[in-house]
């Protein structure tokens, strides 16, 4: 498993051409990110996350704290939404860069794989990642996986180091209680870091075998990530393990069907390139062919975390970006198995899929930029389900909501969704947000409930049904008093409507059901 020399029979000529491209690549992804980060105002997660970074805790109801924590010292000096936003900008660079370094050092660990392809192996590596959709949405707003992508290439370069056996363990030591950080962070970064984990332990016993518990080094690792990850457990402990219950719940889905488990993989297909999917069809048979094994242990980074979110699919429990770490864990394999083919000629098909999925991204970008399908407004079919329109005008809405508020001497806002309320809480902060529903959520435990008899301005949007808070547990009445019509180029993409609901009813529906916040 020891990797080869990276520079093989590559010309300096050759070498310092493929250093171009790796910068090109580099460049041109964020200047992608720049321009849309700057251009969009926040997504459903992305306030829900910057809102956590306000109300720093040990942990939350739906993920554990790192998301929050790593945007508090932006947040703390009142930073722009576009400078918050260059930290999942700069993690996405990271993540290109671990993905470049490890594929050029596979060629060691899988035979079909000569070193003078290191190079170029590397810099597919970056393109792959560049011409997958999702992962420029994650690169924009910082989600959990954002950061679980980039501590996932970590844990497999540790990992990979790891593997080698050294004569003297006590100079591995360091490396261990690297590990063991890089787990911790996983862990306070999402749940699903448990299948990373599994994968670390996959690589090390196939690697090492069972004699490998007999060393200092993983019980160091262990306790490490342990006392890291203790402010997640110390928060469920004082909140009825509600987080847990939570993603248990969640995880569950509902009845498994076969063809949820279909359309998954289509969307797997459009979201990461049809170029992603063969490279890692590719680079699985050649492993398999060659019997390299401790390459096949290395793609449980892959295999585990995608197989599992692939079955929670069939119970309609998933979402496209979960499985991004995987496909960036399966990055530097498939990038190998395409400069393989592209050396062999192959040129052809690999120039179609590449051009494929740059087409995608493209689309993808012009429909960002114009809030939808240019010259489609709101009053048109194809525009009363806009979803981009969700990225235009929070920031206008949450203005108006809180200089109405003030007007009317109202102290709180409210909703009737928790996805209005995360933008809507982070731009008109710092009031209160209720979201008026009979389930739990993150917003019942940072705002708590409404007051008895209170008043409060509810805000509705025209790409969700309207449903105002009106009766029996909820207000005494809702009067609309003012709207905003959210435009792009020309066009009328959405309307918010402003209501003052009076007199809120003490009465309180029992019993709550566990929900996404």
């Amino acid at each position: 498993m020891e990797p080869s020399n990276p520079a093989g029979h590559v010309t300096q000529a050759q070498a310092q051409a493929l250093t171009r491209r790796l910068l090109a690549l580099l460049a041109l992804g964020l200047v992608i990110h720049l321009v849309f980060g700057w251009l969009l105002t926040l997504s459903v997660d992305e306030a829900h996350y910057m809102y956590y970074a306000l109300r720093l805790d040990w942990s939350y109801f739906d993920h554990p704290p790192l998301v929050g924590w790593v945007q508090w010292p932006l947040i703390a000096i009142n930073a722009p939404v576009g400078a918050i936003r260059l930290v999942p900008q700069a993690l996405w660079l990271v993540s290109c860069l671990l993905a470049w370094r490890l594929a050029r050092n596979l060629h060691g660990v899988v035979s079909a794989w000569p070193a003078r392809l290191a190079q170029s192996a590397g810099v597919w590596a970056v393109g792959l990642a560049l011409l997958a959709p999702v992962m420029h949405v994650l690169a924009v707003g910082l989600l959990p996986d954002t950061l679980l992508m980039t501590l996932t290439l970590a844990l497999m370069s540790v990992t990979l180091s790891l593997a080698q056996p050294a004569r003297d363990d006590a100079r591995q030591l360091g490396t261990w209680i690297a590990l063991g950080v890089l787990l911790g962070l996983a862990g306070l970064a999402k749940y699903t870091a448990i299948l990373a984990a599994a994968a670390v332990v996959v690589v090390l016993t196939m690697r090492r075998g069972p004699k490998v518990l007999a060393t200092a080094g993983p019980w160091i690792a262990t306790l490490v990530a342990a006392v890291m990850v203790a402010p997640v457990f110390y928060w469920n402990a004082t909140h009825d393990w509600m987080s847990f219950a939570y993603q248990l719940n969640h995880g569950a889905g509902g009845t498994w069907q076969l063809r949820r488990l279909a359309a998954f993989f289509g969307v797997q297909v459009l979201a990461y390139g049809p170029l992603l999917f063969l490279g890692t069809a590719v680079a699985i048979r050649q492993v398999l062919r060659g019997r390299d094994w401790d390459a096949a242990a290395l793609m449980s980074f892959f295999a585990i975390p995608f197989a599992v979110t692939a079955w929670m699919s069939g119970g309609g429990g998933s979402l496209p970006h979960w499985t991004a770490p995987a496909w960036l864990a399966m990055t530097p394999f498939a990038a190998n198995a395409v400069a393989g083919m592209w050396d062999s000629g192959r040129h052809a098909l690999i120039k179609a899929l590449a051009r494929t999925q740059a087409v995608i991204c493209l689309l993808a970008f012009v429909v960002l930029f114009f809030g939808g399908l240019p010259g489609i407004g709101q009053n048109h079919p194809l525009g009363r389900k806009n979803p981009i329109a969700d990225l235009w005008g929070w920031d206008d809405a949450g203005a108006r909501a809180r200089a109405i508020a003030a007007e009317r001497g109202v102290a709180a806002l409210a909703v009737g969704n928790w996805t209005l309320a995360s933008r809507l809480a982070w731009y008109a902060r710092p009031l209160p947000v209720h979201v008026i529903d009979d389930r739990v959520d993150q917003f019942d435990l940072w705002f708590g409930p409404v007051k008895p008899s209170s008043d409060a301005i509810y805000l509705a949007w025209s790409q969700m049904p309207l449903d105002l808070p009106v009766g029996p547990a909820r207000f005494a009445s809702c009067d609309l008093i003012g709207d905003l019509d959210i435009a792009r180029l020309g066009r009328v993409l959405s309307d918010f409507k402003f209501y003052h609901c009076r007199n809120w009813d003490t009465l309180t529906a029992s019993g709550s059901t566990m929900r996404k916040p």
